[in-house]
């Protein structure tokens, strides 16, 4: 196993705990589980944030620009809702 394959398992590994930690912040019974899911959550999406920037700096995880014509037309989308 290299190096991309590591991080790869942990960036998935990382979007995988923060699903769970926002539905446990969405879904707390009261404001001390909601804090903790909270807290939780945001030290988690920080985790993958860093594993990705580590991954995109190496090349191992590329993203395309979006063309501002296709941001227009989803946005326009959602105004009309």
């Amino acid at each position: 196993m290299d190096d991309k394959c590591i991080m790869e398992n942990l960036l998935h590994t990382a979007k995988g705990v923060c699903d769970l930690y926002l539905h446990g912040t969405i879904e707390s019974p009261t404001m001390n589980v909601h804090q903790a899911f909270d807290n939780a959550l945001n030290d988690s999406l920080c985790m993958q944030d860093d594993i990705y920037k580590k991954m995109s700096a190496k090349g191992w995880y590329t993203t395309e620009q979006a063309e501002q014509q296709k941001i227009t037309k989803v946005k326009n989308q959602f105004a009309g809702m």
